[in-house]
């Protein structure tokens, strides 16, 4: 039976690093048995990752950003309870938006890299996408659930986590309800109509650059220094739960490439004939064309930098993290070969166990198999090859992945799986495989792999939520099997009707921006052609020159390969932060920094939800942007008193909280 006197409040040590001898305990506490699984959760959740799958797909071709599910569906989940006027849904809910969740995931490892196909003009159906996505995400859940424990119990309160927090919160108020139900919907709306108006009417713009001035203009065509800030009230709360410290170092990667990399690299082209230099720098994989711009520098040098950063920070974090690897391995023998002593574990901390997730991880390399085989490439030993690239890069990636949602919220797997291109078509051109099958096989590899990563990333906020809140792990395991089928099949058969639609190329396509990087890094490479390994070199020394002085090199590296003005706001965030937990009463700044966490997460889940609901718009074809104006530069400077406007509000609303709260 489920108790009855449930808490409904997470307790005090649920964000910080817990004291020595103590104890997390979850709302639904172990000795209790929750409603979770029922028809209705699994239902609810089903049709959530078939309509956020289509959403997800659609904007994420269009601009090449895709939403967040998790938050946007654990709302409707609590409002659908709400509305069944249901008590104690915090189990099934949590579920609901786990399998749910299952599309932004998918979706993401599908569409930066399988689009590449059509565009290059490959041949493509829609079985490639299908199967790809789904095997590629069932091996992100397996290859994730081994370090279940250690990323959200034994590193609780030394990560962020913003999403999983912003989520948690929205969850936690729709189950008690109260003044923090109220506090997180007013700011929900706040959030979600400031974003709303941006993305669908264009009333201001989303981002303000120094462009703005006729100096900053000068400064961007002379010296190419530019500084750009979003302005969305979602990246604004993002800022604020990452906190102050992670922001900082996030952005000074972001301000190592414009500030110092971009500037100096402009200023040597400006001196020299681009023209005449175009053949050096092509063999360098470099297009001198685009370095006349800041933001073309940014893309041919610093990104690339950025990418190889990402590259070694991985390597470093699977190695300082062996010790996890190996006791993983070490659980998978000992269980394989019925040593492992049994030992009760309480229902919050039960995972799948160790020999199912081996037989899942062997069933899957097997599909695999006979996918990559009879369906790709027709050749045993390029098809053996194929498999240990998937799962030797997938298998020490995860970690990576894991850590970055943890950190930043945002998951690098664009850059990884730029990396798994590079070094998959390397490995498949040595052994002869090379022109479109090269790169069919490598875009599929690619597209497994991406799959994978993304669903290892996003797959670790379900499970800290479910650590946060008390749900039992093995369910959440189990079920998001389900939602990875209904959200592979779901993406693969959008992507076919959005090509047939739209297209991928010519006039009025989709944008498809990371499919398209895709699709020019791996041509060169099957086809003849330069990679910039001299910048992915650099960075990877750089990551290492940052570990030793003990800088955190995948923030850090994270920041060079994010646009400026998408980081600059997380320090905006974290400033805000900052601003309001000061005080010398430790009890009233606690209850400030509680209720700022409120209030950013309304504005995450607003801006989440409004992307979706403009995002349908745009598909049913509405067109409401006021072109003319939203282009100007009065929108801009709309922009920034609207901005600074949310901030004062967050601000004086965080610092309204009292003891007790």
């Amino acid at each position: 039976m489920e108790n009855q006197n449930q808490q409904t409040s997470l307790p005090d040590n649920a964000y910080r690093e817990l004291k020595p001898g103590e104890e997390y305990k979850p709302l639904m506490a172990a000795d209790q048995t929750p409603a979770e699984v029922t028809p209705y959760s699994v239902t609810v959740g089903i049709i959530m990752a078939v309509l956020f799958s289509a959403a997800a797909a659609f904007l994420g071709l269009k601009v090449g950003q895709v939403f967040e599910a998790a938050i946007p569906i654990a709302i409707i989940a609590v409002g659908l309870g709400t509305m069944r006027g249901k008590r104690n849904m915090l189990g099934q809910n949590v579920i609901i938006q786990s399998i749910g969740a299952s599309s932004g995931v998918i979706v993401a490892g599908a569409i930066f890299t399988l689009p590449a196909l059509y565009i290059l003009n490959l041949d493509v159906d829609f079985f490639q996408v299908f199967f790809s996505s789904l095997l590629g995400g069932i091996l992100g859940i397996v290859l994730m659930i081994p370090f279940r424990k250690y990323f959200v119990k034994e590193m609780h309160g030394k990560y962020p986590f913003p999403e999983a927090t912003a989520t948690t919160e929205v969850l936690v108020s729709g189950e008690k309800g109260g003044s923090q139900a109220k506090l997180l919907v007013v700011s929900g709306l706040i959030g979600g109509l400031y974003d709303f108006v941006v993305s669908t009417f264009g009333l201001w713009t989303e981002a303000v650059s120094t462009r703005i001035c006729e100096w900053g203009q000068m400064c961007a065509d002379k010296f190419k220094v530019v500084f750009g800030v979003n302005t969305s009230a979602a990246l604004l709360g993002l800022g604020y739960i990452i906190g102050l410290k992670y922001a900082l170092i996030i952005t000074a990667g972001s301000a190592l490439v414009w500030f110092v990399i971009v500037p100096a690299v402009g200023s040597v082209a400006d001196m020299l004939d681009l023209h005449t230099m175009g053949t050096h720098l092509y063999s360098m994989g470099i297009n001198g064309e685009n370095l006349s711009t800041p933001e073309g520098i940014f893309r041919e040098i610093g990104r690339p930098i950025g990418i190889g950063g990402i590259a070694m920070a991985g390597l470093i974090g699977i190695i300082r993290q062996s010790s996890i690897i190996k006791s993983a391995l070490s659980l998978a023998r000992q269980e394989l070969g019925g040593g492992r002593v049994k030992v009760a574990e309480p229902r919050t901390q039960r995972d799948i166990t160790m020999r199912t997730i081996l037989a899942v991880i062997i069933a899957s390399l097997a599909a695999l198999l006979v996918f990559f085989q009879f369906g790709i490439l027709g050749n045993w030993t390029q098809t053996i090859v194929a498999l240990l690239i998937v799962f030797v890069i997938a298998f020490l990636f995860t970690t990576v992945a894991a850590n970055a949602i943890a950190i930043v919220g945002s998951n690098p797997v664009s850059g990884m799986t730029l990396m798994t291109l590079i070094l998959s078509s390397l490995v498949l051109v040595s052994i002869g495989l090379t022109g479109d099958s090269g790169m069919v096989a490598a875009l599929v590899i690619g597209g497994v792999v991406c799959t994978a990563l993304s669903m290892a990333g996003g797959f670790i906020t379900d499970l800290k939520i479910g650590y946060w809140l008390g749900t039992t792990p093995r369910k959440q395991e189990t079920w998001k099997f389900v939602g990875t089928f209904v959200s592979a099949a779901t993406v693969a058969g959008v992507m076919i009707i959005l090509n047939k639609t739209y297209g991928f190329s010519g006039e009025n396509a989709l944008v498809a921006p990371q499919a398209n990087a895709m699709a020019a890094v791996i041509q060169p490479l099957m086809t003849g052609g330069e990679t910039p390994w001299v910048l992915y070199f650099a960075g990877a020394m750089l990551a290492l020159v940052l570990t030793s002085i003990g800088v955190p090199a995948l923030a850090f590296a994270l920041g060079m390969f994010i646009p400026m003005n998408l980081n600059a706001p997380l320090v905006v965030g974290g400033l805000v932060a900052w601003l309001v937990q000061r005080g010398k009463n430790a009890g009233l700044s606690k209850a400030r920094g509680n209720r700022g966490t409120l209030i950013a997460s309304g504005f995450i889940a607003g801006g989440a939800l409004m992307g979706v609901v403009s995002a349908i718009l745009t598909f049913a074809g509405f067109n409401w942007r006021l072109d003319g104006w939203a282009g100007s530069n009065g929108a801009e400077w709309l922009a920034l008193v609207m901005y600074f406007a949310l901030i004062v509000y967050f601000v004086m609303h965080s610092r309204r909280a009292k003891i007790g709260d």
